[in-house]
């Protein structure tokens, strides 16, 4: 075997005979970080292994420039899982998913030319991403990013 990241401690245990490697977890450095630690160790703690085998198993789960980043830490670096973890944690922290709140409903306006629906439809989908929205709220936002006067006009007058 070629020079690798792992401590020797960790490459000199066996795996055990019943561990499932397969996985259909794959991280290429375009989703959420600890979202992928997260369902790994969930996987990890039902297969009932301890640090070693997830050190060992962690890489199979990466492809792209995240495996081009396991593949070029400094030869024998970890020894733990931590390492790994805090690592991958650290390298990939620019893609955590970042937490939207509604003053970023503000800044959805309906473009010229845009159809009313199409507009519409792209502010629902940024509302459905806004934890504890009001109506109000998400109805003055409406209101504001409308460039349709006659639908701004009826949304915003009280029936009699």
């Amino acid at each position: 075997m070629g020079p690798t990241s792992f401590h020797s401690s960790i490459l000199n245990v066996q795996l055990p005979k019943y561990f499932d490697k397969s996985t259909d977890m794959r991280y290429d450095g375009t989703q959420d970080p600890p979202e992928h630690l997260t369902t790994f160790e969930a996987k990890m703690n039902l297969e009932g292994v301890g640090d070693v085998v997830r050190c060992r198993a962690f890489p199979i789960t990466l492809a792209g420039p995240a495996i081009q980043w396991f593949n070029a830490l400094p030869q024998g670096s970890i020894m733990a899982f931590s390492d790994i973890s805090h690592s991958f944690l650290a390298q990939f922290t620019t893609c955590i998913a970042k937490a939207k709140h509604t003053i970023n409903l503000l800044g959805i306006t309906q473009r010229n030319r845009e159809l009313t629906q199409k507009f519409l439809n792209r502010f629902n989908d940024e509302c459905l991403e806004i934890d504890g929205l009001t109506h109000s709220v998400a109805s003055l936002c409406l209101t504001n990013g409308l460039l349709n006067e006659d639908l701004r006009k009826h949304l915003t007058t009280k029936p009699v």
